[in-house]
C-alpha cells in the first residue's frame, strides 16, 4: 500500500454537506471517497489542466438565434445538450484538421512534384 499523508482544507459548509452526502450514497469511507474524487479529476483533468485562452468574438443577432436553434434541435434530436462554446470549438477543430491536411497533402505533392524536377 501506497504511504499515506493527511489533506486538511477549510471548504464552505454547504460544500461539506454535498460531499458528505455523496461519500454516504457511495457507501466508501470519507478518505477513499476524498482519494478516488481527486484520483478521478486528476486522471481527466490532463485536458482541463491545460491552460486556456479566451477567445472572444461579437456576432449578430441572426447567427447568433441560428446557433441557439441549432443547438435546441440538436438536443431534440440526440436527448443531450450541446454547449456554445463545445460547439464552436468543435467547429474550430474540425476546420483546423481539413486546413492542416490540406497542408500536408500539398506538401507532399510539392515534394513529389519536386523529386520529378530533380530526375
Amino acid at each position: 500500500m501506497e504511504p499515506q499523508k493527511n489533506l486538511c482544507a477549510q471548504i464552505p459548509l454547504s460544500l461539506h454537506s454535498r460531499v458528505r452526502e455523496e461519500q454516504e450514497k457511495a457507501g466508501q469511507p470519507l478518505s477513499t471517497y476524498i482519494t478516488q474524487l481527486l484520483t478521478d479529476y486528476y486522471s481527466k483533468g490532463e485536458k482541463s489542466m491545460q491552460f486556456t485562452k479566451t477567445l472572444a468574438i461579437q456576432i449578430s443577432e441572426d447567427l447568433f438565434n441560428r446557433i441557439k436553434d441549432h443547438l435546441e434541435r440538436e438536443k431534440q434530436r440526440t436527448g443531450r445538450k450541446l454547449s456554445q462554446k463545445d460547439f464552436v470549438i468543435g467547429l474550430i477543430e474540425q476546420a483546423l484538421a481539413e486546413a492542416e491536411q490540406r497542408d500536408t497533402m500539398e506538401a507532399m505533392e510539392a515534394e513529389v512534384g519536386g523529386d520529378a524536377d530533380a530526375g
